[in-house]
């Protein structure tokens, strides 16, 4: 670790002037480093050799499961927290869809844990239709990489890891730990639950693909129920799955259907993932075995169609048909399958109509608890968009990165084909990250009162009179709108909630029309328990926190709501214009969000519509009058330096910096940071007074209290002068609100040549 100065010594750096003096000893924390260029070595299981990028990381061995303790430089691999809260939760015994993630070896681009610069990246974003999501690979224990965890867990779906033997040296690893004592297949299981409990995923798929000996497969069950049990302690809503392999002679033996042969290993764990070479009499005797437990069998489909399959590629709907008949749950292997084999350029184009397909067999997840906020960026991109200011041009890819995503697809009027909406992601612009939501569609003449169905997920007409009062009783909805509202026209369902609303709410719709379009864009929620639910005002809310249809203004904001309300009513970069709204409530639950299009006023024509949507939030009131907490304690430590080429004739060469930056934050409060710089020499720059000071470089995102910056361009210290970095970490709240250059952590690098 850089040294750090002694308090008071601070005062003595060269500096601009008096009122840095006071910041840096106030509130900046100050190392120095001597330019040194044999840097200690940093262990390869968490950092690329060649660029010392932290990592995710696998386990090839049990001797490695068996030695593997939590160590401090894991903490990039650790996950933000346990999975949102989510409805029906996985114990409903609702049919459940899993996913298990295979793609060539895993750890690809994905294992970079601060992002890539990937340009043609897979991206799954089809969340709200899955349960459960199983990162797999050949390696013994796959462990799943942190920035899936993130993103699954923003979702409310659970990750599981893989544990996996195979072939001669599978049959080796499992005498070594089933044919013993007890105590030698509780220690391997007490590592697994120590490794989820630690990262933060949820589970695991157990995959034994190997012959067992008589004695390891007599305590097989035993390890599956100490495993699971363990689990269940120390993980909230832990899972553990058995994959349809070995039977309980030893054999191994798929048989693509739970029976007698199996089932000891489906009793003694949570759920059962079936082989895939099934037909429809292989469901139907399952009904029998599995009892009361239709849900907790994952019936396998393999996307890629091998072998004697149903369905398979883009006609997996035939598969999920038979499935959901018998009232199983489904597990896709390998959707990459729309990534691998057909074209880069197409993928979003094919990822939406494999999900289309299936979309019917899918049952929906509401969320059920707020702050709600996305930007619905996709954690990749071909730039990087900050609330409508560009910070940097070229390819990005980055899945912890990735927001709430809605629910896609193309939905049309019943009875009309003329009318329509679809909405599926856009890399072309963005609001906020990488891409936005783009909804295209036809309002057709002389439609009244039409919305997407929340049940059928299709647009369908409803009879209801043009007032807002006559329209809740219809379909239990609040319209926000800056104007008397029209005749709602095609909307789409883009959000499926289940939140008791707190007694105030505040709402933000951030988007743009393309072309000279006059329609209308406004927000809809529909509530639950109409019967009590009472709406006590809508107000308009803009920049001075005043409403537009109500002459009393809000009381004198605290800081955070200020900030919060700091853009709305105003025209944005880039051709953005964000709404926000004050809603109260009485005995509401809060269950869709939708964004409608309303035709202008007096038009009878058919009018086509492109809207991109930036951001939507819905913020509990209540959550902005508590101060938010401060970034503290900046330090900096795994220092490597290099030297780099000069750039130009009469030019000293360059440097290039890594290092780790920690600091201290509560992260139940924070969506992520974004880390900076401001690099310079240590006397400043003459030219530039307090008044300018200078531009931070944005370096990235972290979704934990740590980053590694790597390579980074600083300039040489001069004879006798020290060079100097200053590092700037923002928290990015999840009200989703700027916060103020001044109240981001700080902490500078001087850094000096070594003397000759």
């Amino acid at each position: 670790m850089a040294a750090a100065l002694a308090p008071g010594q601070e005062g003595r750096l060269p500096v601009t002037g008096e009122t840095d003096i006071r910041i840096e000893e106030d509130q900046e924390a100050v190392f120095r480093e001597v330019v040194s260029f044999t840097p200690d070595p940093l262990p390869d299981r968490y950092y690329d050799k060649d660029t010392t990028k932290p990592i995710s990381f696998y386990l090839s061995s049990l001797e490695e499961l068996l030695a593997w303790t939590p160590d401090v430089e894991e903490g990039f691999n650790v996950a933000l927290g346990p999975p949102e809260c989510r409805q029906p939760p996985l114990s409903s015994g609702r049919p459940r869809t899993l996913i298990c993630h295979d793609m060539m070896g895993g750890y690809l681009d994905d294992k970079f844990i601060q992002g890539s610069a990937a340009q043609t990246p897979y991206s799954f974003y089809h969340w709200q239709y899955i349960d459960i999501f199983v990162y797999f690979s050949h390696h013994t224990v796959t462990i799943p990489p942190v920035s899936w965890t993130n993103a699954a867990h923003r979702h409310g779906v659970c990750m599981l890891g893989t544990f996996i033997t195979e072939w001669k040296k599978g049959e080796q690893l499992c005498e070594a730990f089933l044919a013993g004592d007890a105590r030698s297949h509780q220690a391997v299981a007490d590592q697994l639950v120590l490794m989820a409990q630690f990262f933060r995923f949820d589970g695991w798929l157990i995959n034994i693909e190997n012959s067992l000996s008589l004695a390891a497969v007599g305590n097989l069950p035993h390890f599956l129920r100490y495993l699971t049990a363990r689990l269940h302690q120390q993980v909230p809503r832990g899972l553990v799955l058995w994959y349809d392999s070995v039977v309980s002679s030893g054999q191994l033996r798929w048989q693509d259907e739970l029976n007698q042969q199996n089932r000891v290993f489906f009793d003694s764990c949570d759920g059962f993932f079936t082989n895939y070479n099934w037909r429809e009499e292989h469901l139907e005797r399952m009904l029998g075995q599995a009892g009361e437990r239709l849900a907790d069998v994952y019936v396998g489909v393999d996307v890629f169609a091998r072998g004697s399959v149903v369905g398979g590629r883009f006609d997996t709907d035939k598969s999920l048909e038979l499935i959901r008949k018998h009232g199983f749950s489904a597990a896709l292997f390998a959707p990459g399958w729309v990534y691998e084999c057909l074209e880069k350029a197409d993928f979003f184009q094919n990822q939406d109509k494999f999900w289309s397909l299936l979309e019917r067999y899918l049952p929906t997840h509401s969320i059920c608890s707020l702050p709600f906020v996305t930007s619905f960026c996709l954690g990749m991109g071909t730039r990087r968009v900050c609330y409508g200011q560009e910070e940097a041009v070229g390819p990005w890819y980055h899945p912890n990165a990735q927001e709430i995503q809605p629910l896609f697809g193309e939905h049309r009027l019943e009875g009309d084909g003329r009318g329509w909406v679809k909405t599926h992601c856009c890399l072309a612009d963005a609001w906020n990250g990488g891409s936005s939501l783009l909804i295209r569609g036809v309002i057709p003449p002389k439609v009244g009162n039409v919305a997407v169905s929340v049940q059928e997920s299709q647009l369908s007409a409803c009879g209801c009179a043009g007032t807002l009062q006559a329209f809740s009783s219809c379909r239990s909805e609040v319209v926000l709108t800056e104007q008397p509202a029209p005749l709602p026209v095609p909307g789409e369902r883009l959000f499926s909630l289940q939140v008791p609303v707190p007694p105030k709410i505040f709402l933000s719709l951030v988007y743009k029309l393309e072309g000279p379009s006059a329609v209308g864009v406004a927000l809809e929620l529909t509530t639950g328990d109409a019967g009590s639910c009472h709406v006590g005002g809508i107000m308009m809310l803009n920049a001075e926190t005043s409403s537009r249809h109500s002459p009393r203004p809000l009381r004198v904001p605290p800081t955070k709501l200020a900030r919060w309300v700091g853009r709305c009513g105003q025209q944005l970069s880039g051709g953005w214009v964000q709404r926000c709204y004050e809603v109260s409530l009485r005995g509401c639950l809060l269950q869709d969000l939708f964004v409608s299009f309303s035709r202008p006023p007096g038009s009878q024509e058919e009018e086509n519509f492109t809207c991109r949507l930036g951001e939507i939030q819905v913020v509990d009131a209540n959550s902005l009058l508590a101060p938010l907490p401060q970034v503290q304690a900046v330090t900096i430590s795994h220092v490597r330096w290099q030297a780099a080429a000069s750039e130009g004739e009469g030019r000293p060469a360059g440097l290039r910096l890594s290092c780790t930056l920690h600091w201290s934050y509560l992260l139940p409060h924070v969506r992520c940071f974004r880390v900076h710089c401001c690099r310079g020499t240590g006397g400043g720059s003459p030219g530039r007074g307090l008044s300018e000071p200078e531009k931070p470089t944005f370096l990235g995102l972290a979704f934990i209290n740590r980053y590694r910056i790597v390579d980074l361009a600083v300039a040489p210290a001069g004879p006798g002068r020290d060079g100097r970095v200053e590092f700037l970490v923002e928290p990015v709240p999840k009200e989703g609100f700027l916060v103020p250059r001044a109240e981001w952590g700080r902490a500078a690098m001087l850094y000096s040549m070594p003397r000759t």
